[in-house]
């Protein structure tokens, strides 16, 4: 399974973007799929997960209300809608598969990552 985000870019304090993943082989809807991301000098964190057939979500405490994570099993994307960004959640994000399709995966338990895409958030 390849996965490809993208959807990254700047924006301002405030301010909202959307992250894509693509997938390819494998049988989308049998994942688990998250989204992580890492800012300079820190470890990996989670952000959001949803789960096979886009029934269930997760989100970590600090975007909850502001995030949203869907997935399309036709499309084979899934997809995080980010609103009301600040200046701290600068970072590279990454997209993820947990091909056991657990509720909820771990960080090491997920199998598959993309390449990650950067969002920078500006004052």
């Amino acid at each position: 399974v390849q996965l490809q985000a993208c959807g990254g870019g700047s924006v301002q304090v405030g301010g909202s973007l959307r992250l894509s993943c693509a997938a390819s082989g494998g049988t989308f809807s049998r994942y688990t799929l998250g989204w992580f991301r890492q800012a300079p000098g820190k470890e990996r964190e989670f952000v959001a997960a949803i789960s096979r057939f886009g029934g269930s979500t997760y989100y970590a405490d600090s975007v909850k209300g502001r995030f949203t994570i869907s997935r399309d099993n036709v499309k084979n994307t899934v997809t995080l809608q980010m609103n009301s960004l600040n200046a701290e959640e600068t970072a590279v994000y990454y997209c993820a598969a947990d091909r056991y399709g657990r509720v909820w995966p771990r960080l090491y338990e997920y199998d598959y990552w993309g390449q990650g895409t950067q969002v920078t958030v500006s004052s």
